[in-house]
């Protein structure tokens, strides 16, 4: 069988989609399993070196948006108190000359997926009372750049309940980053308002999330063969509400 390609790219900060699957048949994940994977990225994501700019988690795979960042810019004491939160007790405590190690661990993208994906395995399998393995094989990994490809790969992730019809509105799935924005307001500021175009550094974190709100209906409405789209009606009774849907800036959506 053919390895699933993984790209990592070390000593840079460096934006990856990141792609895992479950090794069981169905739709496995439910609504309990999903929050707990949530809470398990957005509690990582602060401790490891991690900046998410966005999720997706379905009934058999998820999908984030996020960016490694260099070791450079944590100091010594700040790993230390990451590491403390990582072991949850006085054994976090750790020297001096074990810093780096834990530098470069928490720099990791393999080692960020890995601690998650065995906490949730590990959470499934108690639950479910049952042993063995829970993910496919590998995770997938792709390097993504900033400006139209980012906003592009975001709107792809948060548009997943969409085109599988699990939802009339983007916002309205909770386990998706538009769903977290919208609904919790960003609890926490646990994902990156910074949506990758240069155009939205003057403005404020409400107008860069209502702008990009715009920008995934804008996306949502096109056809696919590769699932649903945003219902017509529920567009025009966005644009009605005139309070996030404009639809009068021209855009590169392809």
């Amino acid at each position: 069988m053919a390895r699933i390609p993984r790209l990592l790219v070390r000593g840079e900060d460096t934006v990856y989609h990141i792609i895992s699957r479950t090794a069981l048949p169905g739709y496995v994940l439910g609504d309990c399993e999903k929050d707990y994977l949530l809470s398990l990225i957005k509690n990582l994501s602060g401790i490891f070196f991690v900046e998410v700019f966005g999720s997706c988690i379905m009934g058999n795979h998820f999908h984030m948006l996020a960016k490694m960042k260099t070791i450079e810019v944590y100091s010594d004491d700040e790993v230390k108190r990451r590491v403390a939160l990582l072991r949850k007790s006085e054994s976090g405590v750790i020297s001096d000359g074990q810093v780096p190690f834990f530098k470069e661990k928490f720099s990791n993208l393999s080692e960020f997926l890995k601690e998650l994906k065995q906490r949730f395995s590990r959470y499934y399998n108690k639950l479910h009372e049952r042993r063995g393995y829970f993910w496919g094989d590998r995770f997938k990994s792709v390097i993504v750049e900033r400006g139209d490809t980012l906003i592009n790969c975001l709107a792809y992730i948060d548009l997943n309940p969409i085109r599988a019809g699990l939802t009339a509105k983007p916002e309205h799935y909770r386990w998706s980053s538009m769903g977290y924005h919208v609904q919790t307001d960003n609890k926490e500021g646990f994902l990156s308002t910074d949506f990758g175009l240069s155009s939205h550094d003057e403005m404020s974190e409400t107008e860069r999330l209502t702008d990009y709100r715009e920008f995934v209906y804008e996306k949502g409405a096109i056809e696919t063969v590769k699932g649903l789209t945003i219902d017509e009606a529920v567009i025009k009774k966005e644009k009605k509400r005139d309070r996030y849907i404009k639809f009068d800036i021209e855009r590169r959506i392809e």
